[in-house]
């Protein structure tokens, strides 16, 4: 099985411009060309900014905060792949994990922020011990992304 989940990468990425360019067109209309009149609903302009760069930056800075990783996910070979980095407004390097299947000791998912901020842990045989890899975030997964991948690492996870 492989996938991805560009499709969810590529949907924050347009809002993120489209929010962009709306708060651009309000502080053009607002400022440069004066067309909006002054107190609307009993605020001033300088509340009315306030209140939607605080919006626009909580939104910007939201798949940040859930860290939003794009994954790409493979289990066709004898290797288990991943592959993902962050997609916030900042960008993340480049990771890859290849753990052989008869290698592979397992995972775990932890969740954190009434479970909007999800993350995966693996675990591979190393000799006589057993490494851990740093969290990768599935936050940005759909619902039945994360259920096949955690169905397919349940597979190939020993059972003790």
């Amino acid at each position: 099985m492989t996938f991805d989940n560009s499709k969810t990468i590529y949907g924050v990425r347009i809002k993120l411009f489209f929010a962009t360019i709306l708060m651009l067109g309000y502080v053009g209309v607002v400022y440069a060309a004066k067309l909006i009149k002054f107190p609307v609903l009993g605020l001033d302009d300088s509340i009315w900014t306030l209140i939607l760069v605080a919006i626009y930056l909580f939104f910007a800075f939201l798949p940040s905060i859930l860290n939003y990783q794009y994954i790409y996910y493979s289990d066709e070979d004898e290797n288990i792949v991943f592959r993902y980095f962050t997609a916030g407004i900042v960008g993340g390097r480049k990771n890859s994990v290849e753990i052989k299947k008869n290698t592979f000791s397992g995972f775990q998912t932890e969740s954190k922020y009434f479970g909007l901020k999800r993350s995966l842990i693996l675990f591979q045989k190393s000799g006589q011990r057993i490494a851990k890899y740093p969290p990768i975030y599935i936050s940005a997964l759909t619902k039945e992304q994360s259920e096949k991948l955690l169905k397919s690492l349940a597979a190939y996870a020993p059972t003790t």
